[in-house]
């Protein structure tokens, strides 16, 4: 694997989202002095926090899954994620509901999970899912390690025998007729498969290699941290201030300043120069591209995945028909991928993904309210209506998304809205975030593994970019891992064993709770 090269004792990290603060824990568990230097007041990036009229809201992703690997972060510097984010596992995970008045709900426990697909759909569809269950489980352990959690330099690093495992698997057929192989029920299909979407495609364009991602959010499990998802970049920036870390807040870094191949400082907004041994770029990949002074050339332009429209509304009742999170999906399902990814209109029987984080937190909002997270999908700038185009489009769809809601039996929504906040294409623009959408580069097979962007900078020896545009993607757990790796990249190989925790933390099972000590 390819490192830094030279001294590495001063890192600066830029960027205190969950990627920036991943980077930092793990190069504070090997010794280094970080310096981390954020443009907002606090920790966060894509999951922020706002507040709005006593309702606490997260502003970017609302479902936490596989929070072991944001507890390698923590245990590199010897803390643990268990003794700082009280979680609590969700059951179900989701509730899915379908637009012939069905509902699914989600169990991440293989029993209970069988048992609810043979009373939705009878037993050789629980048997299915049985098979399909421990499909999942091969595919991820062919997965993981070896293409995911890794550092590419080249696509010869393909060649290992977990290739011929996936192939074997079917890893690299359409997701769609994959999951057919198992279900044929078409409801139970889009449970196990719209998580492509993640990746930015549609299940019938996406490799099956992509079903991993069903796999943790429907095998592996899905947690709330009490305080919302903000409190996870919250407790990694206080770990990481506890074992020695510097934080620059309110500072956006202009400059990098370099000679001979190498950043020699980071110059702030400020006019300040910080001098340091290396540097981690989290944010998204135009400002990282704007900083190192050139834009990589590639022989196919990127290609980003679809956007989102986000309702926030805190209101004075709730509906109880909804989980934790609710996907309610519409009759549509083939028409709507193509007009999120090839025509560029908003979806016309949109599915939507309802998050009433309230349910495991009321202190989220005032007494006797609660909080309500819808995300509607949408197609990007580059696919669908500008950023300019959203400021006057914003409006309307945000009735008719109401309306949309009420039809599906939430019953009076919009008059029970006391506070709300609406955030369109128009808003990620606004943020730097390419075409529009905080999803980033999509998860083409040439944006993917070792033909997506890299994490090493060409021509700068000391510069290692981390976060979802880059190694190995989209999602909450593969941006911590991305911070990893981009630790690695300056330490060399891969991150150290982590130190000893204060006190002992056991592996954590689906069914319970966690809680500060």
């Amino acid at each position: 694997m390819k490192t830094v090269s030279g001294p590495t004792d001063h890192v600066v990290v830029v960027g205190a989202g969950l990627s920036g603060l991943s980077a930092a824990l793990h190069l504070l568990g090997a010794g280094r002095r970080v310096t981390v230097v954020e443009r907002d007041a606090g920790p966060g990036g894509r999951a922020g926090r706002r507040a709005l009229g006593g309702y606490h809201l997260d502003t970017g992703p609302t479902v936490l899954t596989m929070p072991h690997l944001a507890d390698e972060a923590f245990a590199a510097v010897g803390d643990s994620l268990y003794r700082r984010v009280d979680l609590v596992a969700l059951h179900p995970a989701y509730r899915a509901r379908f637009a012939d008045g069905s509902h699914l709900d989600v169990h991440t426990d293989g029993d209970a999970m069988e048992a609810e697909v043979r009373r939705f759909a009878g037993a050789a569809e629980a048997d299915g899912y049985r098979r399909l269950r421990s499909w999942l489980e091969r595919l991820y352990r062919a997965q993981m390690r070896r293409f995911i959690d890794t550092n590419f330099d080249s696509p010869r690093q393909l060649l290992h025998p977990d290739l011929a495992r996936l192939a074997a698997l079917g890893g690299f057929g359409r997701l769609d007729p994959r999951i057919g192989r198992f279900l044929s029920d078409a409801r139970l299909r889009r449970v196990f498969s719209f998580q492509s979407l993640y990746a930015g495609l549609a299940p019938a364009r996406a490799l099956a290699a992509y079903a991993v991602i069903a796999y943790m959010d429907t095998v592996a499990g899905v947690w709330f941290p009490r305080g919302g998802m903000h409190a996870l970049p919250q407790a990694m920036a206080d770990a990481a201030g506890d074992a020695g870390a510097t934080f620059r807040w309110s500072a956006e870094v202009t400059e990098l300043e370099r000679s001979a191949g190498r950043v020699r400082a980071v110059r702030l907004g400020s006019g300040e120069r910080i001098t340091c041994d290396a540097v981690v770029l989290s944010p998204d990949l135009p400002v990282a591209h704007r900083l190192v002074g050139r834009t990589p050339r590639r022989p196919l332009r990127l290609r980003h995945s679809p956007s989102a429209v986000i309702l926030h509304a805190g209101t004075d009742r709730t509906w109880p028909d909804l989980a934790h999170h609710t996907i309610s999906f519409g009759a549509a399902w083939e028409r709507t991928f193509d007009e999120l990814t090839r025509t560029g209109q908003p979806m016309s029987d949109p599915s939507l993904l309802i998050t009433r984080p309230t349910t495991h937190d009321p202190r989220l909002a005032p007494p006797g309210r609660h909080l309500h997270y819808v995300l509607a999908p949408c197609p990007n700038t580059a696919t669908g209506p500008s950023a300019a185009a959203w400021r006057d489009l914003g409006p309307r769809y945000r009735d008719s998304l109401v309306a949309e809601l009420e039809r599906r039996g939430l019953h009076g929504f919009g008059d029970h809205i006391e506070h709300e906040l609406l955030v369109t294409p128009a808003d990620w623009t606004a943020q730097g975030h390419a075409a529009g959408t905080p999803f980033s580069v999509s998860h083409t097979f040439a944006q993917t593994g070792p033909f997506r962007p890299r994490n090493l900078v060409r021509d700068l020896d000391n510069v290692v970019l981390a976060g979802c545009g880059t190694t190995p993607g989209v999602g909450v757990p593969t941006v911590l891992i991305s911070g990893k790796l981009a630790a690695a990249r300056i330490t060399g190989g891969r991150p150290p064993a982590p130190r000893s925790a204060a006190a002992p933390t056991a592996p954590h099972r689906p069914g319970q709770e966690r809680r500060p000590r």
